[in-house]
């Protein structure tokens, strides 16, 4: 029980009991358990025995025929089309965003659109509303698999 150090009841100067209840020997009790719970529980097993299907030591290497379509669009309005990057590539300029479908379905027959991959690069001044007109021709053109190609930045 603790004490209270003002004046008492009947305005003597005994101390006068306090009935406050003291917690500093009920919060040390819950921390020495605490500390008893985290040492005597196990470690978490991150080791657990799962049916993974068997991975193939030699994977088959990329096909080089299969080359991804990118677009690139430019600010003044035109589009790249090219079917892969570098010496290999071969693709067409499309003057505006209208003529996208008929480049893409010069370069990919129509059986072939669904499962080819698709990026668009765009420049830093095309509006968001250019690169959505250009997702929605894509798309009715019948490609399913697109990405956009963004710059890394510092």
């Amino acid at each position: 029980m603790a004490v209270s150090l003002g004046h008492g009841a009947s305005g003597n100067k005994l101390p006068a009991q306090n009935a406050d209840m003291n917690v500093t020997p009920f919060i040390d009790i819950l921390l020495v358990l605490l500390i008893i719970f985290m040492v005597a529980l196990p470690p978490p097993t991150v080791n657990n025995n799962i049916n993974m299907p068997p991975q193939s030591q030699n994977p088959p290497p990329p096909d080089p025929n299969n080359k991804p379509l990118f677009l690139s669009l430019s600010s003044d309005g035109s589009v790249v089309v090219s079917l892969g990057m570098g010496e290999g590539a071969t693709g067409s300029t499309a003057p505006n965003i209208d003529g996208v479908p008929a480049a893409v379905a010069a370069l990919i027959p129509a059986t072939d659109r669904p499962t080819k991959e698709t990026y668009i690069r765009a420049d830093f001044d095309v509006p968001y509303n250019g690169v959505m007109q250009l997702l929605n021709k894509l798309r009715d053109a019948g490609l399913k698999k697109i990405g956009l190609v963004g710059e890394a930045t510092s």
